[in-house]
């Protein structure tokens, strides 16, 4: 049965993130059949990364109410929903409120799922929670594909239509899955929000300072990276996309086997280990010339970032009892998601004030190198908090 679910889950966190990333290859199709700019169709992705990162907190109050189980499926029934209101949107406005809706149901998902994901495997966090992600990265590698297939023999609308129908079967599957199983009686809310906030402040302040300047550095890398490889690199636009793909297709063994590893290896190490890997990879972007050099560094940056994040969630779900998990995970994916969304802005405002690209990733980069020296300070004087003797395994 536990089995089952997480078959499940791994199936609804695909269509969640399908759905985050499937407006790219849209974004002419919508252009067109709402006779509007690419600006205007450009802030519906703003919109559904605006939706996941809002409902973070929230949800977190929302987790000391209900089981996680309950929060997991009304998220996956407001995918449905939302994907059905974009499938029959008349105008940018209801387009609008369909999209935000969407990037609600991913954020509010990934805040229950991960939590009830550590639940179910206590004993091999990071191997389910990177198996998770990595059904997660598959979705996102692959929607453009997917998005073409069915823009050959049907219109953008099948897209939405088709998104909502799976999402209703694996909603109804997951409900039918935890009614016959103990987890209803089993699963209850988390404590008090503020409480369980206060308690372990000290964990999120080094989550962020863990994943935030090097989220902040990654958000304005791979939103810039076709830009940055085309006018500073003289790479033309189409390889350049598919340097960006092979980034994000190296997220996809970072996650399977990045998850394990983060079981079996000390976890704090492991993590300063792959903070490090990703500053050699940006550095080494900026030196890199020709297409082999730019291809393998391409793979050594979306390794190393994805690993991170399986490792992250590995280290700070371990460091919390259960009845705390769901409340200060959602408190720290939601702050730190806030502060990393900055990336691309502040790249894009130091690059427009005349700033070169290769400045302004090394800059960010050497911000990460302190971060590290920070954290392994911390580590070796043993104030970091959850670095206990299970940190030290062998």
């Amino acid at each position: 049965m536990r089995r089952r679910l997480f078959g499940t889950l791994c199936g609804l966190v695909f269509l969640m993130n399908f759905g985050r990333t499937v407006f790219a290859p849209l974004l002419e199709p919508l252009t067109v059949a709402f006779s509007t700019d690419q600006a205007t169709i450009g802030v519906l992705i703003s919109l559904v990364w605006l939706g996941t990162a809002l409902p973070r907190i929230p949800m977190g109050y929302v987790l000391t109410r209900v089981p996680r189980y309950q929060a997991v499926l009304a998220t996956g029934f407001v995918l449905a929903g939302s994907s059905g209101l974009i499938a029959v949107a008349d105008s940018i406005a209801s387009l609008r409120v369909g999209t935000f809706l969407l990037g609600v149901a991913s954020g509010a998902y990934f805040v229950a799922a991960v939590p009830l994901i550590a639940e179910l495997y206590p004993n091999a966090v990071g191997r389910t929670v990177g198996i998770h992600g990595a059904a997660s990265q598959l979705a996102a590698v692959l929607a453009p594909t997917i998005v073409v297939g069915i823009l050959l023999v049907s219109s953008w609308r099948t897209v939405f239509i088709l998104l909502a129908a799976v999402a209703v079967v694996f909603s109804i599957v997951l409900a039918s899955i935890v009614r016959g199983s103990r987890i209803a009686d089993e699963s209850a809310p988390d404590r008090a929000f503020l409480s369980a906030v206060r308690s372990h402040w000290r964990l999120i302040a080094v989550g962020l300072l863990m994943v935030g300047v090097a989220g902040f550095l990654w958000q304005g890398l791979f939103n810039f990276y076709v830009v940055y490889l085309h006018s500073s690199k003289g790479v033309s636009t189409t390889t350049a996309n598919l340097l960006l793909t092979v980034v994000f297709a190296a997220g996809l063994p970072a996650f399977w086997f990045g998850g394990r590893l983060a079981d079996r290896l000390p976890i704090v190490p492991y993590i300063l280990g792959i903070l490090t890997g990703f500053v050699v990879s940006v550095v080494a972007l900026t030196a890199a010339g020709g297409i082999v050099a730019l291809t393998v560094v391409s793979v050594a940056i979306g390794y190393s970032i994805h690993s991170l994040f399986p490792a992250l969630d590995t280290y700070f779900l371990n460091s919390l009892s259960d009845e705390n998990r769901g409340v200060v995970y959602a408190a720290f994916t939601g702050i730190s998601l806030l502060v990393e969304a900055n990336g691309t802005a502040t790249v894009g405002v130091l690059t427009e004030a005349g700033y070169r690209f290769d400045v302004v990733f090394i800059g960010l980069a050497s911000l990460v190198g302190c971060v590290i020296l920070v954290l392994a300070g911390l580590y070796t004087t043993n104030r970091l908090p959850g670095n206990s003797p299970r940190d030290h395994r062998a």
